[in-house]
């Protein structure tokens, strides 16, 4: 049996305990901050008040004079080395904008200047004396508006790079057209309609702080909370004009990251300051800061104009996005391309088109979040999908049968739109969405209810809704992961890997994976993850690539391990190498005869041909199969407060072989809870000003314990041929699904139809009203 395409699983698709799970409930993981470090100060961050405003002059003569501050830096005291603080593989499709410090303020958050002190009261002080003469300039808040002509523009310098149309404050734009005839010339029905999403922040539990020092030969080292440990290394090393190699970046434990920790924010101002004082730095961001100065979620317009015939057939599919990236440009292409390219291939249309564009304007800068474009895409997608079905007269569930794409079909979309480049073409090669309709249906009895709603009375009202998705695994010829494996005399092995854990149970998981090619259990896989001086590269945890990118790199590492086992235990058992197979620790001939992993192990190290058995391999994916789910909910929607209830909330999810069936129910549990939170409640609020006025959570409300409905996770099996033993992703897909969904079901429910989240009792109660 060849165990790489081995479909019989001892240890993968099992319920294996989260390797860190010990360590997490009882208080001894390590988190960035659990460190007690000699003579460590308090950096803290000097920000604009003003939303855009030129700095003509910075005196910081009074706060260097105050007792305890060892330095104060402006943009003066640093290279001007315009980056990207996008944790993105090189050469970054974002445009090149930001410095450190800045000379121009382009949002109320943007950062003016830093101080390390001994003492955080002294740092505190040394802010407030520090004066800044601010020009202040006309801003710009509105998306739509930052395009016009004559509207003020926020990047005017002159050494930006990666800037398509600064004049109009474009920071990305992406055309693309594939067509088989005129646009609705076969199309009996022509929906055109807008969608609004809002504002969101990641919340995650953690917020950003990053430690650093140098080491005793005065190399730096970046202790951070990071999903990018090695972008973190080559970006700082770039903004502050040092060699890559005189920087370590350690991971420790992550309290969360949902994409906010794919940005470069903290590191490199936190390594200024170490450099200039030559101590360990410590910048934690409070609750506030993680508002208004780490990164959002994209707010959007979406225009979806489709058309179909009678019998319910998609002829057209146009598609209009522009996206807010607030002051800079972080992930401006690629959120903008995602919204388009894991959506628009989701129903086969003759005719496809997109037009996107990102722009700038002065509100705090938006970056990474989990969904990543395709949340905002689905919304428009999935309700354009019902009120097309409605107009066919056709059963919204059969609609989407009826066009999604299938097994062995491809989409003109994959090719021509890519992150940053032209894509790849690729056809599905595993699809269980089918079956997620089908189980999903059965689940929230659907029929059932849909009868038992009909004719209903009295001020509350109950609806049902669903929507179907699909994301990516990874980014096909872009994403890379490496790992190796160390064989120990007892038979264990040391598993070494560039992938980042944020609590996701990646390092579980891949444990996993080199556990069920080397016949051991995850209690013998000795796991260290992203440390950049002692892990091999891997690009880090975002794009839903973990499990498929850096789980394929382990389940070659490992094959390259078990190549040298077993020759080694057909020496020991005197049998041809293709008669041993590993299992339960043991190197098993087909004869009967076994040894240990040990024996193997020692004889390797001590007695014959002396040699370390290592396994080392990278992953390169040249496809990124999708994902796919089917989310059904059913709402109670009070008529006379306008408020929503999601009663019930099923989620099925084709993820191919799901490596750890509890942490992948967990992943989707948290994604679907974080996408009914900001389907019905989260939104940042700005002043007139352009200042967050929402900025904690006793104002910015997320779903808790107490407000979390029923919510069900099914996996739906299926094996996908180009992932680790039949894996895809499952991180993100479950995040797209309830605004659509909750959408609908309010329709089902009262008959209005919302365009624009969150689905707030006012917004309700007005849309009943018009």
């Amino acid at each position: 049996m060849n165990v790489a395409d081995k479909k019989d699983f001892t240890v993968v698709n099992q319920r294996v305990d989260k390797i860190d799970s010990l360590a997490l409930a009882c208080g001894t993981a390590q988190f960035t901050d659990d460190v007690d470090i000699r003579g460590l100060l308090t950096g803290r961050l000097l920000y604009s008040p003003h939303a855009h405003a030129r700095i003509k002059r910075i005196d910081t003569r009074a706060a260097k004079a105050v007792p305890g501050v060892v330095a104060v830096l402006t943009h003066e005291d640093l290279p001007r080395v315009r980056h990207t603080t996008a944790g993105q593989g090189y050469p970054e499709p974002s445009p090149y904008d930001t410095l450190i410090l800045n000379d121009k303020a382009r949002y109320v958050g943007d950062r003016i200047a830093a101080v390390a002190a001994e003492t955080p009261e002294a740092a505190e002080e040394a802010l407030s004396k520090i004066k800044v003469d601010y020009e202040v300039l006309p801003a710009v808040f509105d998306t739509m508006e930052a395009m016009k002509d004559g509207a003020p523009v926020v990047h005017d310098e002159a050494d930006s790079k990666n800037i398509p149309d600064a004049r109009h404050n474009i920071a990305a734009k992406f055309d693309f057209e594939v067509k088989e005839t005129e646009w609705f010339s076969e199309a009996d029905v022509v929906v055109d309609q807008w969608y609004k999403t809002q504002w969101a922040q990641h919340c995650a539990l953690e917020p950003h702080v990053t430690i650093t020092y140098l080491d005793p030969e005065g190399r730096l080292v970046i202790r951070t909370s990071t999903q990018v440990p090695f972008h973190v290394r080559r970006v700082t090393a770039q903004a502050l004009k040092i060699p890559v190699k005189s920087i370590r970046v350690i991971k420790p434990r992550i309290g969360g990251g949902f994409g906010s920790k794919q940005e470069i924010v903290l590191e490199p101002v936190c390594a200024a300051l170490t450099l200039a004082t030559r101590r360990p730095v410590k910048i934690e961001y409070t609750r506030k800061e993680t508002f208004v100065s780490s990164r959002t979620r994209h707010p959007a317009v979406v225009r979806v104009k489709s058309g179909a015939r009678k019998d319910g057939t998609i002829t057209d599919a146009h598609m209009e996005i522009y996206c807010d990236n607030g002051a800079y440009g972080p992930h401006a292409l690629t959120v903008m391309m995602c919204a388009g390219s894991h959506t628009i291939p989701m129903y086969q249309a003759k005719n496809n088109r997109f037009i996107g564009r990102t722009v700038y304007t002065n509100h705090p800068v938006a970056g990474a979040y989990r969904g990543y474009g395709a949340t905002q895409g689905f919304f428009a997608w999935e309700s354009q999908m019902d009120i097309m079905a409605e107009k066919l007269g056709m059963d919204p569930l059969e609609f989407r049968r009826k066009n999604y794409i299938r097994l062995n079909e491809g989409s003109p979309v994959f090719k021509a739109m890519g992150e940053g480049r032209e894509g790849v073409e690729q056809k599905i090669t595993s699809c269980g969405l089918y079956a997620c309709i089908d189980r999903g249906l059965a689940a929230i009895r659907w029929r059932e209810r849909k009868d038992a709603n009909r004719g209903q009375a009295g001020a509350k009202r109950r609806g049902l809704g669903m929507a179907c998705l699909m994301q990516g695994s990874g980014i096909p010829e872009v994403d890379m992961a490496s790992a190796s494996l160390k064989m120990n005399e007892d038979g264990s092995f040391n598993l070494h890997m560039g992938a980042t854990d944020l609590g996701t149970g990646s390092d579980t998981v891949l444990a996993q994976i080199a556990a069920e090619v080397l016949g051991i259990t995850v209690k013998d896989i000795i796991v260290l993850s992203s440390d950049t001086d002692l892990t091999p590269f891997d690009v880090g945890a975002y794009a839903s690539s973990t499990t498929f990118i850096s789980g394929n790199a382990v389940k070659k590492a490992a094959l390259h391990a078990r190549e040298q086992i077993v020759k080694v235990a057909a020496r020991i058992l005197d049998v041809p190498a293709e008669d041993v197979e590993l299992r339960d620790g043991k190197a098993v001939a087909e004869n009967g005869r076994s040894c240990t992993l040990s024996e193997v192990a020692n004889t390797a190290l001590y007695y014959h041909d002396q040699h370390q058995i290592m396994g080392v391999a990278s992953h390169y994916a040249q496809s990124s199969p999708p994902p796919f789910a089917a989310h059904f909910t059913e709402v109670e929607v009070d008529t006379e407060t306008g408020q929503v209830q999601v009663l019930d909330y099923v989620a099925t999810v084709d993820c191919g072989t799901a490596i750890n069936p509890t942490l992948a129910e967990g992943q989707n549990d948290g994604a679907v809870l974080n996408g009914i939170s900001y389907a019905l409640a989260e939104e940042m609020l700005f002043s007139p000003s352009g200042a967050m006025v929402n900025p904690s959570f006793r104002d910015y409300k997320i779903f808790a314990t107490t407000d979390t409905p029923p919510v069900k996770t099914i996996i739906i099996p299926t094996y996908e041929p180009n992932g680790p033993f039949g894996a895809k992703s499952v991180s993100e897909i479950g995040i797209n699904g309830p605004i659509p969904a909750i959408a609908n079901a309010i329709y089902d429910a009262v008959g209005v139809r919302l365009f624009e989240p969150p689905f707030t009792p006012e917004k309700v109660l007005k849309a009943l009203k018009g």
